[in-house]
């Protein structure tokens, strides 16, 4: 099965829904990052919960997500967008907890108690919308339902889970968001708040199989789920040599000639993708020509 998101309503309209099957686009994190298995279920959570807030998104808007915590990992960042593209890095890729006191990793450990997510959305105006909550768990899942809560005053519940292999591959990836539209009833809420106490991790739930849409029913209950949309998600980077070249043009000629003289090279690489664009002195040379016309 693809990657892809769906995205819906439940409860005649008094519910918004989102899911994910994100297996294969946080397999590719892990291959590019090589990350070990605490900070994949980190990372991959988390570039999860980006790809379904760039689904709440329009047209070229874009969201940049930061989780700083006080844990070995250090900062993660996560970018994402409308059509369901997502790229994310990390610090510390190696890091390694031993299996918490409920025999799972131990993203907490990895990321910290303590700390920051802070949510940057560019929707092509002037201002951005920054929002910046406290990290209250470190689980990633909790931290951002706190985060809709109190930035952006959604009730919402959000789950998120990966599975890593003993070979540090992803075995499963994905997770839900749902939140209560304004006049939601109480009837509603209370079947909803049982569904999720009794619902298995989401991350079990894409192992055994489930499409997002199945995910939604388990979360609502069957019967109560309107799907709207859905869309394939990807790791997909929006770096370029040409994008590095006007970093490298933007640094004058001064420093373009140093680079000249020092290695007669540069060499630039993405920290989300860890592709690396060389520029060779002749195109270095021609900078410097351009800067000088």
């Amino acid at each position: 099965m693809k990657d892809y998101l769906v995205r819906g309503l439940g409860f005649n309209g008094q519910v918004r829904v989102f899911a994910a099957r994100t297996t294969e686009t946080v397999g590719e994190m892990q291959r590019r990052h090589d990350t070990w298995p605490v900070v994949s279920a980190a990372l991959g959570r988390s570039m999860t919960a980006a790809v379904m807030m760039g689904a709440m998104l329009k047209g070229e808007e874009k969201i940049t997500i930061k989780i700083e915590g006080n844990g070995s990992i250090g900062p993660m960042v996560i970018d994402s967008n409308a059509h369901g593209e997502v790229r994310g890095f990390v610090t510390n890729p190696h890091v390694h907890f031993d299996l918490n006191e409920h025999g799972k990793l131990d993203v907490r450990a990895g990321v910290g108690s303590e700390g920051a997510l802070t949510v940057v959305k560019d929707l092509g105006l002037r201002d951005m919308f920054s929002g910046q909550t406290p990290i209250v768990s470190g689980e990633i899942a909790e931290d951002f339902t706190y985060y809709f809560a109190t930035s952006e005053q959604v009730p919402s519940s959000v789950g998120l889970g990966v599975l890593v292999n003993p070979d540090n591959t992803i075995l499963a990836a994905g997770g839900f968001i749902l939140q209560l539209m304004p006049g939601c009833d109480d009837e509603t809420i209370n079947e909803i708040e049982q569904h999720l106490a009794t619902i298995e991790p989401v991350s079990k739930m894409i192992e055994k199989g489930f499409t997002p849409e199945q995910i939604l029913e388990a979360v609502l209950g069957n019967g109560h789920l309107q799907v709207l949309d859905s869309m394939p998600v990807e790791f997909k980077c929006q770096c370029s040599k040409e994008r590095f070249g006007a970093a490298i043009l933007g640094l004058g000629i001064a420093e373009i000639r140093e680079m000249i003289e020092e290695d007669g090279k540069a060499e630039a690489q993405c920290h989300f993708c860890l592709e690396t664009y060389e520029f060779s002195k002749e195109e270095l040379e021609g900078f410097i020509d351009e800067l000088n016309a």
